[in-house]
């Protein structure tokens, strides 16, 4: 069987998502920083430069497996930046805005490019580029809202929940990681369908594509 030949966008669409996930890390450090809570600062976390960010693991060596696997689609995170929610001005919704900041900022910057998108024309020399920026920030952002542990959706949902859920709370804390692996890899579908299907109608929205 012959190799499929590597597709060098591939590793353009890897530079957005890692950059794209710097932007959603600094944004949390940045809401905790706001909220009262200098951890990410004191751990020069707040910077764009994407080398403070890159985690060997998921910045280098997932992306380059699913290169070289030539798997269907790929996968890249940035290292989390560190808070401590005990500093947080704001304890009852300091967790849910921090938590909510990564995801939001992804949506802005989805938005941002739609509108250049439009502006510039489908026929634009980087209109690919563009749309793709879009493309994996609100694939990124959706992904994200999950509410399952560790993903930021959870945050949000935990700061809903009245106390008696608390015995949930710290199931999902605990098992979560393990339920969203699960998902993903071995039953992808039940996640991954109506993300998709939300992605695209959202893409739809603000791009027309």
């Amino acid at each position: 069987m012959q190799a499929q030949a590597f597709d060098p966008a591939i590793i353009f669409y890897i530079a957005i998502l890692i950059m794209s996930a710097v932007i959603h890390e600094v944004s949390h450090g940045m809401a905790a920083f706001m909220l009262g809570d200098p951890t990410a600062k004191n751990a020069d976390r707040l910077t764009l430069n994407p080398i403070k960010h890159l985690d060997m693991f998921g910045s280098i060596i997932l992306p380059l497996i699913f290169i070289i696997t030539n798997a269907p689609f790929f996968f890249a995170y940035a290292k989390p930046v560190p808070y401590n929610p005990y500093n947080l001005k704001n304890q009852r919704w300091g967790p849910a805005i921090v938590g909510i900041a990564g995801p939001a900022a992804n949506i802005f910057i989805g938005i941002l490019f739609a509108i250049i998108f439009r502006i510039s024309g489908s026929y634009a020399t980087f209109s690919n580029l563009i749309f793709a920026i879009v493309q994996i920030n609100i694939w990124l952002a959706l992904f994200n809202l999950v509410p399952i542990p560790p993903l930021d959706g959870s945050k949000l949902l935990f700061s809903l929940l009245p106390p008696r859920f608390y015995n949930l709370e710290a199931f999902m804390e605990q098992y979560g990681f393990f339920i969203l692996i699960i998902l993903i890899f071995i039953l992808p579908g039940i996640l991954f369908v109506p993300l998709g299907g939300l992605a695209s109608i959202i893409l739809r929205l603000l791009v027309g594509s």
